[in-house]
């Protein structure tokens, strides 16, 4: 019989087949591999069988049989080695990720790789994600990240972006990581704010989910009368997955799952490999959670442990300093009994003795020595009370004016004139009014003493970022260096400025109370004593 498919010849020519493709060139030499792949399928194989039946051949009733058979089972292999390798892409997947979640202990990390395996293509390939997770206190379950497309035009340049670049999975979650990971939270804010449930709400979704350790598919969300339509309208879409993160029977959270851009069903193998993604996850962000608190808590322990070194350094300094100032007030009053009494003779004798007296000039240097003892004694007394410090919140202009009405009488007396630039509506600043306005009126004597007969002096308020700057500037030479670290250096003597303890005991009031001083001597003449007062400081 002429058949008209060629399966009944060992070999043919490439005109005979129209089925063998570019690259199948070999089949043409072997027939039984021709006859599997090309002709059992091939509308020539078919005409035979039926002219074989019309010749009354018994293997006529017999071949459609087997051929069936055949092509079923063929199916079956198929579909059965495609299910292989979706598992074996999945089990390749699921090692990838797991290989993150099982070392990182960073939060954001781990998030990024689980909210990007879940909707990457190459991942699980769902539309959006949303992640919950129980709050601190163990009250609530609360909205904490979103991930996905917003709408279909947002979905199609993301995925184009993804499909040009081809990142891997890890490339994918390192990428989103860094760029991605606070605009999808800024991005879906408004819905992860009104996803908040309490924990003891038992007959919500999400706890059922939780409590029941199973993933729930939720269908026909608008008209399901165990739902809440409130979540559908929040979610926007019909059908999502609700799945339970569980580690060790500790509630993690939920994601939230859905394909709201494709609309495509979410299958049961869906369900199931995300179910057996869920374990890992739960784990890691449990883990990450953890060891984040722990950092919270490190890092309050070494705050609590600098603050207690820092209070245990200024106990010791006070205790140090309280004992200077007994010994300083106790020396000084010890002094100043006999020294007043020396002084009132001498000023009495002095009274009493006559212009032509030889005696008098002795008695004008024992006056004018004893009163310099006393500005001394004076000083000491004053930085003994500098230890204690009383702090109230005063009105800086208000004290310059007062300091400058009490030195009126010293400021006429040298011929100098005064101005006054105050910036009105300064903040209150906390400070021991009287010591400040010891340092004002130290540093207005001292700059009387560097200037000439009919100098100028300015004062200043102004405000200085975060603080208050007063700023005293002379008309007087300009200070050399040596001269400026003289006058915050105690009994440090100068040929310019003499000795004493005036300026440096300024210094050591404001620094004490977070304040600071600084001269700074003018090229053209003249010197700037500024003081910075803070305008909020902790208690001292």
């Amino acid at each position: 019989m002429d058949w008209e498919c060629c399966w009944s010849r060992d070999e043919i020519a490439p005109e005979e087949c129209p089925y063998i493709g570019e690259g199948e060139e070999d089949l043409y030499g072997s027939q039984r591999r021709r006859v599997v792949e090309k002709c059992i399928e091939c509308p020539r194989f078919k005409n035979d069988l039926t002219r074989l039946k019309g010749a009354g051949d018994p293997l006529a009733d017999v071949l459609p049989f087997i051929l069936t058979e055949y092509l079923e089972q063929k199916a079956q292999m198929g579909s059965m080695l495609g299910f292989l390798n979706s598992r074996t892409s999945e089990i390749k997947f699921l090692r990838e990720v797991s290989l993150v979640l099982q070392t990182s202990i960073d939060l954001d990390e781990v998030l990024s790789i689980a909210m990007t395996a879940i909707t990457a293509g190459k991942g699980f390939g769902m539309n959006r994600a949303l992640l919950l997770m129980t709050d601190k206190e163990r009250r609530n379950i609360r909205g904490y990240l979103g991930v996905g497309p917003k709408d279909y035009e947002e979905a199609w340049r993301t995925w184009d972006d993804i499909g040009r670049r081809n990142f891997t999975l890890k490339e994918l979650a390192k990428n989103f990581q860094k760029t991605g990971l606070n605009s999808e939270k800024e991005k879906f804010h408004d819905i992860l704010g009104q996803l908040t449930v309490p924990l003891a709400d038992h007959g919500h979704i999400f706890n059922r989910a939780l409590h029941g350790k199973k993933p729930i598919l939720v269908e026909n969300a608008l008209n399901n009368p165990d739902l809440d339509r409130g979540l559908a309208r929040i979610l926007g879409v019909d059908c999502f997955l609700v799945m339970p993160l569980i580690s060790r029977n500790r509630r993690i959270g939920v994601i939230i799952a859905d394909n709201c851009i494709t609309h495509k069903p979410i299958t049961l193998q869906d369900m199931q490999s995300l179910e057996t993604f869920a374990f890992p996850v739960a784990f890691a962000l449990e883990r990450a959670s953890l060891y984040e608190r722990l950092q919270e808590e490190v890092a309050k322990q070494k705050a609590a442990n600098l603050k207690l070194r820092e209070q245990q350094e200024l106990i010791a300094k006070m205790e140090k300093m309280a004992l200077v100032g007994k010994i300083t007030s106790s020396i000084a009053h010890s002094i100043r009994n006999p020294l007043m009494v020396i002084g009132g003779f001498a000023r009495t004798l002095l009274k009493g003795s006559a212009e032509n007296d030889e005696k008098r000039s002795y008695l004008e240097s024992i006056v004018r020595e004893t009163r310099q003892l006393e500005d001394v004694l004076s000083e000491v007394l004053d930085y003994s009370e500098s230890l204690f410090p009383v702090m109230d919140f005063w009105d800086l202009n208000e004290l310059i004016t007062t300091s400058l009405v009490d030195l009126a009488g010293t400021l006429e007396q040298s011929g100098t004139i005064c101005l006054s630039e105050l910036s009105p509506e300064l903040p209150m600043v906390r400070i021991d009014y009287k010591q400040i306005s010891y340092c004002l009126k130290t540093i207005i004597s001292t700059a009387l003493a560097s200037m000439e007969q009919g100098g100028e002096l300015r004062v200043e308020s102004l405000l200085d970022g975060d603080g208050v700057l007063l700023r005293i500037s002379d008309s007087g030479n300009s200070l050399s260096e040596k001269a400026q670290e003289a006058l915050t250096a105690p009994f440090f003597q100068t040929q310019e400025m003499g000795a004493g303890v005036g300026l440096s005991l300024c210094k050591t009031i404001l620094e004490r109370q977070g304040n600071s001083l600084s001269i700074v001597g003018r090229a053209g003449g003249g010197n700037v004593y500024s003081i910075r007062l803070l305008t909020r400081k902790e208690n001292l």
